[in-house]
């Protein structure tokens, strides 16, 4: 895929655009968003990355519109899942609601900058070593497994990276908010608020969940101009979708069981088309359009599962609730 530089450079100017824009609305308002108007700006934002897949299927064909979608929609389910942490860090930080879309916001903005170079950085190194694709695909395949095997384990205590215990080491801190503020001044000394700890979080937090989700990626399609798109607009609709399906996440009861097949099926592609790229006659190259199939498929099964689980347990526990009710009634007590 032959992309100009022109072509990068409105792309990523196009993507600043909204991104401030977003964020001017945010500072101009603070608050936590309604239902409607979170439903209302993912509608927009999907909306844009289907019209830049529909662009990519018109002007570069099938193969690379397909390798969008693919990997927009993995992100997407990726950045899902995470959600679930990042609504741990905001109640670590007790964030108040209001100010909790700067926060997402900005460590969004963190994230896509990182991953930005988390690519540039991954595409150089699959040209000059062939051998990292059995390393990806390895390293997801484990993932998916981890994601099976431990799913019942994981503790739901935020723990805190590197980066962000040395940001709390070196930056003098407070231990209030000041409104949005992310420094403050406290007896004529500036001092940062925990505004600004709780983006490095979420930016950080959101740079080692990159660390399964590039890889994932660069499964699907080999060109940096359609991993960078696809993240960004995975990214560019998060904040909403954390409001929107905050209280939701609960009901996807199945989703990383969904999300450990989606992984391991995109390992065992890495392997299988490096394996036919050495001469291994009897591995396959997978085509992008089956790839899309099980993707979605297996993330649509595993949704409608979920919500017929979480369906089924709300029933029994009425019917238990109902059949206890004659017993009490009974009860001379």
């Amino acid at each position: 895929m032959n992309v100009p530089a022109w072509l990068w450079v409105v792309t990523v100017l196009g993507l600043t655009a909204v991104i401030f824009f977003d964020f001017y609305l945010i500072s101009r308002n603070p608050h936590a968003p309604s239902l409607k108007e979170c439903t209302a700006w993912i509608a927009v934002y999907v909306g844009l990355a289907v019209v830049f897949g529909m662009l990519l299927l018109f002007t570069e064909g099938p193969q690379y519109g397909g390798e969008f979608f693919a990997g927009w929609i993995t992100e997407y389910s990726l950045s899902v899942d995470n959600l679930f942490v990042f609504l741990i860090i905001m109640s670590s930080f007790a964030v108040p609601r209001e100010y909790r879309q700067k926060v997402l916001s900005i460590g969004i903005v963190i994230a896509l900058v990182m991953r930005g170079v988390f690519i540039m950085v991954g595409y150089e190194a699959i040209t000059r070593f062939d051998w990292l694709f059995y390393v990806f695909g390895a390293f997801l395949v484990y993932t998916a497994w981890k994601l099976m095997a431990h799913k019942d384990d994981e503790d739901e205590e935020f723990k805190e990276n590197a980066v962000l215990r040395l940001a709390k080491k070196v930056l003098p801190a407070t231990e209030r908010y000041d409104g949005a503020r992310m420094t403050t001044r406290v007896n004529g000394r500036r001092m940062v608020t925990p505004m600004l700890i709780v983006m490095i979080a979420i930016g950080t937090t959101d740079l080692l969940f990159a660390l399964d989700s590039i890889p994932a990626i660069f499964g699907l399609t080999k060109e940096p101009y359609l991993v960078f798109t696809a993240n960004a607009f995975a990214l560019m609709g998060l904040r909403q979708l954390f409001f929107l399906i905050g209280g939701l996440l609960d009901r996807l009861v199945y989703l990383s069981y969904g999300l450990a097949v989606v992984l391991g099926f995109i390992g065992l592609k890495l392997v299988s088309e490096a394996l036919h790229h050495d001469g291994v006659a009897w591995a396959p190259e997978i085509p992008i359009l089956v790839s899309l199939g099980v993707i979605v498929g297996t993330l649509a099964i595993t949704t409608i599962l979920s919500l017929w689980k979480v369906r089924r347990d709300r029933d029994k526990e009425l019917e238990e609730v109902t059949a206890e009710q004659p017993v009490r009634d009974a009860d001379p007590a």
